[in-house]
């Protein structure tokens, strides 16, 4: 009596639905993770970047190749030659300006770091030392050397150089910038990184003729996409939002490298690529008060 008393209790209620057993889909995979096809869509976009300065050179050389041909039909065949020795001639030059190209692109951070004065307290580079070894492990990123350069500006930026990357970050936001807003706007240089964002963003400073062109061939709005990478890693949004928001705020001094011709063209790089633009645009990806106000609605 009392075995069947139990065996009722455990019988689904009466109207019941049955159990379904919960499936996990092995393909799913967070959205907040580089896919491996982001990955290689942005490295892709960098080969693209390098033969496009090749574009207007391939067109003015194929309207001279068959102005020869032409020539050699109606006038002599020597005009032939002399179009082949072209052909020949520009499939030999356009690798080698390509591999210049890249050059330029893979040694960017140790130029750009030249080009500013270093600040060396012991304080601030064990602070910046202990977080970054932190969140080198943490996104799987190694060869980051930290240079802090001095500008009363708020602003950081991963570039590469021959042997990894230079992570320059201002002293003003080493100085300012508390631990959490620290952390956030690391974690966002080395997003870039694992999105194959830094790469590309050097090609486009090697290649792009304005810093609007050089933004869009770096990629519009891959900021915002490099700030839900770093959040979701550090697992505080608040703490990249604030630094964003700081960097929104901030009055860019005149003597700042970021009032400076000179940051036009390497602006694509930086954690605020929009400094010293305080209004935003709508629908602006790039610019930190819109990337603020998006992590702080998480």
């Amino acid at each position: 009596m009392a075995s069947h008393s139990r065996s009722r209790r455990r019988s689904p209620r009466a109207g019941a639905g049955a159990f379904v057993a919960p499936v996990l889909d092995p393909s799913w995979q967070s959205p907040y993770v580089p896919a491996h096809h982001e990955r290689e869509h942005n490295l892709g976009a960098v080969r693209r970047v390098y033969w496009r300065r090749q574009t207007a050179w391939s067109i003015l050389v194929a309207v001279v190749v068959i102005a020869l041909v032409v020539a050699a039909v109606v006038a002599t065949a020597w005009w032939g030659v002399v179009a082949a020795a072209l052909v020949v001639a520009y499939g030999i030059w356009t690798p080698a300006g390509v591999a210049r190209l890249r050059r330029r692109s893979a040694d960017l951070g140790t130029r750009m770091a030249a080009g500013f004065a270093h600040e060396d307290d012991a304080h601030d580079r064990d602070r910046l030392d202990t977080v970054l070894e932190r969140l080198t492990a943490t996104f799987g990123v190694s060869g980051v050397h930290p240079v802090i350069v001095r500008d009363e500006a708020y602003n950081a930026a991963l570039v590469r150089r021959q042997a990894g990357q230079s992570l320059l970050i201002t002293s003003a936001l080493l100085r300012d910038f508390d631990l959490i807003e620290l952390e956030g706007a690391v974690a966002h240089c080395l997003a870039r990184e694992r999105l194959g964002l830094v790469v590309r963003g050097c090609a486009a400073v090697v290649v792009g003729r304005d810093a609007d062109d050089r933004l869009n061939l770096a990629g519009p709005g891959t900021a915002f996409r490099a700030d839900e990478v770093a959040a979701a890693q550090i697992r505080y949004p608040v703490g990249l939002a604030q630094a964003l928001r700081r960097c929104g705020d901030q009055g860019v001094p005149a003597d700042s490298y970021f009032s400076s011709g000179d940051y036009d063209v390497t602006r694509c790089l930086w954690l605020n690529p929009r400094c010293g633009q305080a209004e935003a645009r709508d629908g602006d990806l790039d610019h930190p008060l819109v990337r603020a106000r998006a992590l702080e609605e998480w």
